[in-house]
């Protein structure tokens, strides 16, 4: 087999390359999802509809739970937070929890040599993508009738999320070439994002920890997104550029060996199939 470029301009690319195969891919990945069922594509509305009655009932009716700050006491105001971070997690998760098996099930393009192989995560990407705007869509609109009002930033939210995509990418690229030669990967990527889960500032911010817990907790890379996605989404706050560029250093870093590691391990995935 011949060699494989592994640069990061090799990776972006790809993407530019095969950006229409991609939305195709993408366009099918999502219809499947719902073929079959009467209401079709309108469950991604309806879907996070229902987490955020769901949320709000459980959380502010059952439990009379509250962020702590004063001047939220209204009982959709905890649920509309928390949807924030549910909304980031679930991005992530989707796309982790799914990438072990990417390769596994798509075997029959692992024998044509000229198929992309390395476009598959940005496929699942675009599904999860797809619904996060979805859910978006649907927490905006419930703060616009909440509330009267939108903040303007709200708009700096697909900066805020950028790098935990492209480091997402870089996650879904390894796990889904070691998912190829090490199949228990995939029994256990959805305990370590239902770990995250917790461990992540969804039913909480990051002040309510002891000090001396809060810098472990800012090593998990979805604590930076969810927490500025709250700023720019609810509070109407700037963006912390100083952190996002760190954060998208990083993320660019995690996407380069993720890449490297997939296409360095990819001419091996035909003789394990």
């Amino acid at each position: 087999m011949q060699h494989l470029p592994t640069t990061p301009f090799e990776m972006a690319g790809s993407l530019w390359r095969n950006r229409m195969l991609i939305v195709t891919l993408t366009k099918r990945e999502v219809v499947g999802r719902y073929r079959g069922s009467i209401m079709g594509l309108a469950w991604s509305f309806f879907n996070p509809v229902l987490m955020l009655a769901v949320y709000t009932f459980v959380f502010s009716v059952v439990f009379k739970a509250r962020w702590g700050m004063a001047d939220e006491e209204n009982k959709t105001s905890f649920a509309i937070i928390l949807f924030v971070g549910m909304i980031v997690h679930g991005l992530f998760a989707e796309c982790v929890n799914r990438a072990p098996g990417l390769i596994l099930s798509n075997a029959n393009y692992v024998k044509k040599v000229v198929f992309p192989l390395e476009i598959l995560p940005w496929v699942t990407m675009g599904s999860a993508l797809f619904h996060a705007m979805i859910s978006l869509a649907v927490l905006l609109l419930a703060q616009l009738i909440l509330n009267f009002s939108l903040p303007w930033t709200a708009g700096l939210f697909p900066l805020v999320i950028l790098p935990l995509l492209i480091a997402t990418m870089g996650f879904a690229w390894i796990l889904s070439a070691t998912g190829v030669f090490v199949r228990d990967i995939a029994q256990t990527t959805g305990i370590i994002t239902t770990v995250l889960l917790f461990l992540s500032p969804v039913f909480y911010p990051v002040s309510a920890l002891p000090k001396e817990y809060q810098g472990w907790l800012l090593l998990n890379p979805l604590t930076f997104v969810i927490e500025e996605a709250r700023n720019v989404l609810i509070w109407g706050r700037m963006l912390d550029w100083t952190g996002w560029g760190l954060s998208f250093m990083v993320g660019l870093t995690i996407a380069w060996a993720g890449f490297w590691w997939f296409q360095k391990t990819r001419k091996g995935f035909a003789d394990v199939l």
